[in-house]
Order: structure tokens, then C-alpha cells, then sequence
């Protein structure tokens, strides 16, 4: 069935509370690389649960509804979908351990045309459940590639941020392990693509890809190291463009550029020379 644009726009798409452990925040952490250099204090922040803090990306895995996208109601070709932008507002630093609420809803639809897709722009707040206060805003595009001509709105469509034409002023080289996507998986993303080699091999890849969002991940490491201090205080807002997929076991250089407020940056897997994150924005609080 084709999308169905204002059953699409308002579908319900469930509510998540989620308990937070320790366990699970060290684990996140450990998903995306910190803890790689056990002498590393500022790493140990994020791994030791005396001390623990949670990287703001964690976000990203906080009240995750599960790719809803899948039921057959929606109309979505769920075998078509790329997840093409991504975005965090860090609001207040996440808790390491604690409760909280994700409240998730489709907030446009654009149809790009017969045979040309269509862009699902999403939203997810995460709150404190014990006391309402929200901890962050999620923003992402999702990238439906077989559903264009459905007769919906043709915009607006979000413009990227621009990238400068210079020399980055930092790089910074972050490697992945081989095992890393079979562990980020542990968060609760588990399709296959990411660990079964038969079905990375019938989505056109020698072998599994690395999460997107664990790449999502990888880079707010290397701009928290950067640009923050480490301190999760220091984090306002990231946003970026997902370009091309990473292999675990790459390793993926951050370029950064410092603007007012924040900086530009992009990503790219060292070992191909390949862009995997483009028009990259962040911003102190």
C-alpha cells in the first residue's frame, strides 16, 4: 500500500519508558570506542561506574520505539529506507543511571516525486520520568526511497550546513574494532545487516556495516574530546549527514572547523579516504 500522508504524519507510534543502569551507559560508551586506551582518565570517566558519565550521543539509544517504520500500516517499503540525517539538542547532561520517557512523532513528510522517494523528518524528546524535565531533542531523516508520488507536500526541505572550503583547523583519528558493530547492537539496534554477512552481501556490501549511529557516536567522541573537555556540560547541539557506511575495524578521521559558538565538521574513513559524515554542526550550549 502507498503512504497515506495524514495517517503517515500522525501515526502512534508508542511511548518508551526506560530504566537506565550503569551497565547500560558504560556499555553504550564502550559501544562507540571510549575505554580503548585503559590508561586514558578521561576516557575511564565513561567506562568506571565510580565516576561514570554518559556521552551525550547516548541519546540516541533512549526511548527508542523500534523500527516502527516495519509495520505494514504505515505504508513504507521498510527494504528501501536510509537513515540520511541525524541530529542531538542536549538540553542538560544525561543521566548515568535513572528513568526516563521517549515521546516520538513523525514531524513532516516530503514527497519528492515519482520514482525520487520521500523524506520522513522524525522527532524524539527524551524526559526525565521522575520529574517531567527534558534531557534532550532527537531530529533525524529518514530517506524512503520507494515511496515517492504519493501526492504529498513537496517541502520544505531541510538545507544542510555548509562545509568550508579550507583546511580543517583539527583532525582527529578514531579508530573502530572489528567486533564493534556485533557489540553496539547490544543497545537494542539489531538488525541484521549489521552483523549476518549473507544479509549484508544481499544489501550490496562485501560484509556487515557499521551502525550509522554508532559512526554517529564514534564522531561525538572526537568532538567531545575536541571541543568539550570531555564534559558533557560543554555539548550543545550536533548535527550532521550520514554520506557513506564505515566497516568496522576503519577508522574514522573527524575534521573540524571552528565558527562562532561551536564549529563545522565532517568524517572520513581513513584507510578508503572516503566522506562517511558530511555538513556537520555543533554548537556549545
Amino acid at each position: 500500500m502507498p503512504i497515506v500522508y495524514e495517517h503517515l504524519l500522525n501515526y502512534p507510534i508508542p511511548e518508551i519508558r526506560q530504566a537506565i543502569r550503569w551497565q547500560d551507559t558504560a556499555l553504550y560508551n564502550f559501544s562507540i570506542g571510549l575505554g580503548q586506551d585503559p590508561m586514558d582518565e578521561s576516557q575511564l570517566d565513561f567506562v568506571y561506574e565510580p565516576r561514570l558519565k554518559a556521552m551525550p550521543s547516548m541519546a540516541v539509544v533512549l526511548g527508542y520505539p523500534g523500527f516502527w517504520l516495519r509495520n505494514p500500516d504505515t505504508g513504507v517499503d521498510w527494504t528501501q529506507v536510509l537513515h540520511g540525517e541525524q541530529s542531538i539538542i542536549l538540553h542538560k547532561p544525561l543521566p548515568a543511571e535513572g528513568e526516563i520517557i521517549g515521546k516520538s512523532r513523525i514531524s513532516a513528510i516530503v514527497d519528492r516525486g515519482p520514482g525520487k522517494g520521500a523524506l520522513l523528518y522524525n522527532e524524539r524528546v527524551v524526559v526525565d520520568a521522575r520529574t517531567g524535565e527534558k534531557l534532550a531533542t532527537l531530529e533525524g531523516t529518514t530517506f524512503a526511497r520507494g515511496d515517492g508520488g504519493f501526492g504529498g507536500p513537496s517541502g520544505p526541505v531541510k538545507k544542510p550546513h555548509p562545509e568550508p572550503d579550507r583546511a580543517p583547523d583539527v583532525t582527529l583519528d578514531l579508530p573502530t574494532r572489528p567486533e564493534q558493530a556485533i557489540v553496539y547492537r547490544l543497545n537494542g539496534d539489531h538488525n541484521p545487516l549489521h552483523i549476518d554477512p549473507a544479509v549484508a552481501a544481499k544489501a550490496g556490501f562485501p560484509r556487515p556495516i557499521l551502525h550509522g549511529l554508532c559512526t554517529f557516536g564514534v564522531v561525538c567522541h572526537a568532538l567531545m574530546k575536541s571541543l568539550c573537555g570531555y564534559d558533557p556540560a560543554r555539548f550543545g547541539r550536533m548535527d550532521l549527514r550520514f554520506s557513506s557506511p564505515v566497516f568496522p575495524g576503519e577508522t574514522i578521521r573527524t575534521e573540524i572547523w571552528h565558527e562562532d559558538g561551536g564549529a563545522a565538521f565532517r568524517a572520513r574513513v581513513v584507510e578508503r579516504d572516503k566522506v562517511v559524515v558530511s555538513n556537520g554542526l555543533f554548537r556549545h550550549p
